[in-house]
């Protein structure tokens, strides 16, 4: 499998960037002395001349929208190459192998599988049979690979260009955007977390030269802002603050973003009036709710009070946040959703979040850490296994109302560019029109404050999630 092509990964969906988990497993392979192929099918089509001269076909599943384009990419690549092996890796892999291995899969690998990978080819490549730590097959299960990696450079140049992806907007004005990692796994243990069930509170830090060097190739490329997409950033705070003084050294005008806890932003104040002098336009916080008992059952370790003082940590160095929600579990009240909402007014983040928020569906993957909650078990459904998630309804029907309304309210004003303010408010109204008693002064609109909205990226961001359905149509109808 040494000729051009022969191994072909592919990446279905990664949040509208450039696909990392494309170019460090490449990498790998390069050094290894393979010519990969790879096709990102969430911007361009799966080409079937590619298709029929690949042997091995690895296919990048880290989140749950992918895993679900993946599995059609995979019955597609199975009428097309009969005889090639299908491996799925990834977060998504791990949580799903049962089914993989029964229906579209010959092997899966989860946690750090750039190395089980490799493996896997060389033996595939021998002829033999040997178990490989970290890959599971249809006779044989292997837990995810958990071992510290010696990694190598990412290598993005066969990817799709960074134009083809999600862009910064800020002022009216848009800017490419690269994307790298400093660091994967999480050390903390959120039930409603994907990554606890693979990574079991481990994490592993990326070298700081293998992470410049990636940034580079890709400001070489155009990009003018990047996007630390590690599931946390302040996991290893002073790791990433040394990549950050780096960066701004070397790129003075390049801004970034990352993902952090609220706990975090707390415990490491200090660090943020610095990220804000070195290029910090804005980052992303998984909120989820602002009620203390959703948080509870969620195991997010910080309650409605903390949220307050890390927004107003970040008013203070002039850093937006970005919260990320769940706004839809068995536990969150129709009162706390409006109470939700009237806090997003009241603290004027209505443009720093994406409409797609207020409607966002709790998602159970199977091996999900709330499946040992008990509290879940009166609401928990069957798993629905093609949708890779267990079902559950909510104990109040107006909540499963109004979030399906909500979901068409969202749908429909993306697809007329409606203004964020406006789409609020007819969610907010719609919330509170199935209320019991309501009164005249709760349909008031405040008046809006001077507007000026924060920087974002054009691909909303959310995890923990169900996919909009309308999204998987069009990805499925133009790409695969």
């Amino acid at each position: 499998m040494k000729a051009f092509g022969e191994i072909l990964l592919i990446s279905c969906y990664e949040l509208g960037h450039q696909p990392f988990a494309l170019a460090l497993p490449i990498g790998f392979l390069e050094k290894a002395e393979y010519q990969p192929d790879a096709i990102d099918t969430s911007v361009d089509p799966l080409d079937p001349e590619r298709v029929g001269k690949a042997h091995f076909v690895g296919i990048s599943v880290p989140m749950h929208t992918a895993l679900r384009l993946g599995v059609q990419v995979a019955k597609r690549i199975r009428e097309i190459n009969p005889h090639c092996y299908i491996c799925f890796y990834g977060l998504y892999a791990s949580l799903n192998s049962e089914y993989l291995l029964k229906h579209v899969a010959d092997f899966v690998i989860g946690g750090e599988f750039e190395i089980p990978l490799v493996h896997l080819i060389k033996t595939l490549e021998k002829g033999t049979t040997t178990p490989i730590k970290g890959v599971s097959h249809k006779t044989s299960f292997s837990s995810p690979f958990l071992d510290h990696l010696s990694f190598t450079q990412p290598k993005r140049e066969l990817l799709p260009e960074l134009g083809k992806y999600a862009s910064l907007e800020e002022n009216g004005s848009h800017r490419l955007v690269g994307y790298v990692e400093t660091s994967r796994g999480c050390k903390h243990l959120c039930l409603h977390c994907p990554i606890p069930p693979v990574y079991n509170g481990r994490f592993f830090l990326i070298p700081q030269e293998v992470v410049l060097e990636d940034i580079r190739q890709q400001v070489k490329a155009g990009a003018t802002h990047i996007t630390f997409g590690d599931p946390d950033f302040l996991n290893g705070p002073r790791h990433s603050l040394k990549i950050v003084r780096a960066l701004h050294q070397e790129f003075p005008h390049l801004t970034f973003d990352f993902t952090a806890k609220v706990e975090h932003i707390i415990k490491n104040k200090e660090i943020f009036p610095e990220f804000s002098e070195k290029g910090c336009i804005f980052m992303i916080s998984a909120v989820e709710s602002l009620s203390d008992t959703v948080l509870n059952q969620l195991k997010k370790n910080h309650t409605r009070k903390d949220i307050i003082e890390a927004l107003s940590i970040l008013r203070k160095i002039k850093i937006p946040m970005r919260p990320s929600l769940v706004s839809f579990t068995p536990w969150e009240t129709l009162d706390d959703y409006i109470f939700m909402l009237n806090f997003v007014e009241e603290q004027e983040l209505i443009d720093n979040i994406d409409p797609v928020q207020y409607t966002i569906r709790l998602l159970i993957p199977p091996g999900s850490s709330l499946l040992s909650n008990p509290s879940l078990k009166p609401f928990l459904g069957p798993l629905i296994q093609e949708n890779f998630s267990y079902q559950w309804n909510h104990p109040d029907p107006r909540m499963e109302t109004l979030q399906k309304k909500a979901a068409h309210v969202v749908e429909a004003a993306t697809q007329t560019e409606e203004d964020p303010l406006i789409t609020f408010h007819r969610i907010r109204e719609l919330a509170i029109s199935f209320k019991e008693h309501r009164s005249p002064r709760e349909f008031q609109l405040s008046t809006p404050a001077p507007r000026k909205r924060p920087p974002r990226l054009t691909e909303s961001w959310f995890c923990c999630a169900e996919p909009m359905e309308n999204q998987l149509r069009s990805i499925e109808e133009l790409k695969i």
